[in-house]
């Protein structure tokens, strides 16, 4: 089965959003990943009618929104592990509301990194972190039923923060939750801080994972540094991967054109 390749919208900045998914689509993409700051600073004012205009600019451009990653990024009074009950009740309904704004704008996954609204504070152990963090998924489900959308829960490595460290660590958590629509989302930049090889990552939960980033420990694209991608994509093909391959990167000196350019053309390339 042939990749899927989408990019996330930060990629282009400020740049107007029907040229950025005019230069994805001429690019060879066909999915379009939503961080939620890019639309607007409250979600909760972002009204019906905004969301049916930007869907239709997808759709317009040919491109498929694949759904939201950032989840938690600038915003305030969210966290996925505090001890704080109120903070976490607050966290399970802002969930709940880009559930529904990922149904609205078409998309199928949330990707759940967000590190700084996830760390563990006042001395936790893992174990409470992990309770906690269980407790507040278990209350997104039913909206995720309701709208059709699954979470990927992405592992980060230890620069990233102290929760969710590794796929296993991943996988326990969905595990403790225990319904199909909550999943696993793997990483490359991610992934090079786990000890064991990126593929070997890959096969040990190709059951799990149900989402993809692409990109580099020096923050740029794929291709566009040290991690060879020849053995990653065939790890992806080997366990006849369907999801999205989307390229997420962090630093956009080069400019959003040849991100998304060089992007696709070293993904395409890595496949023998």
């Amino acid at each position: 089965m042939p990749f899927r390749y989408a990019i996330c919208n930060e990629t282009f900045g400020d740049m107007p959003v029907e040229d950025a998914l005019r230069l994805a689509k001429d690019a060879g993409y066909t999915g379009w990943e939503v961080a939620p700051f890019m639309l607007s600073d409250d979600i909760s004012s972002y009204s019906k009618s905004e969301r049916r205009t930007y869907r239709d600019q997808m759709t317009e451009a040919e491109m498929q929104c694949v759904g939201l990653h950032w989840l938690l990024a600038k915003t305030e009074g969210y966290h996925l592990t505090t001890r704080d009950a109120i903070t976490r009740a607050s966290t399970t309904a802002y969930l709940c509301d880009l559930a529904e704004l990922c149904a609205d704008l078409g998309g199928k996954v949330m990707v759940l990194g967000s590190p700084q609204q996830r760390n563990r504070t006042e001395g936790q152990s893992i174990e409470e972190a992990m309770e906690n963090a269980a407790e507040v998924l278990r209350g997104v489900v039913p909206a995720l039923h309701s709208h059709g959308v699954r979470i990927a829960l992405e592992p980060l490595g230890p620069a990233e923060g102290d929760f969710l460290n590794t796929a296993d660590e991943g996988v326990r958590l969905a595990e403790m939750i225990d319904d199909d629509h909550i999943g696993l989302h793997l990483d490359v930049k991610a992934m090079s801080s786990e000890s064991k090889p990126i593929e070997t990552v890959i096969r040990e939960h190709a059951d799990s994972m149900i989402h993809f980033h692409a990109n580099d420990p020096n923050l740029l694209g794929p291709g566009m540094g040290d991690v060879p991608f020849q053995p990653i994509m065939k790890a992806l093909s080997d366990i006849d991967y369907d999801g999205w391959v989307s390229v997420e990167v962090f630093d956009y000196s080069p400019g959003a054109e040849t991100l998304a350019r060089e992007s696709i053309a070293n993904l395409k390339n890595s496949i023998g």
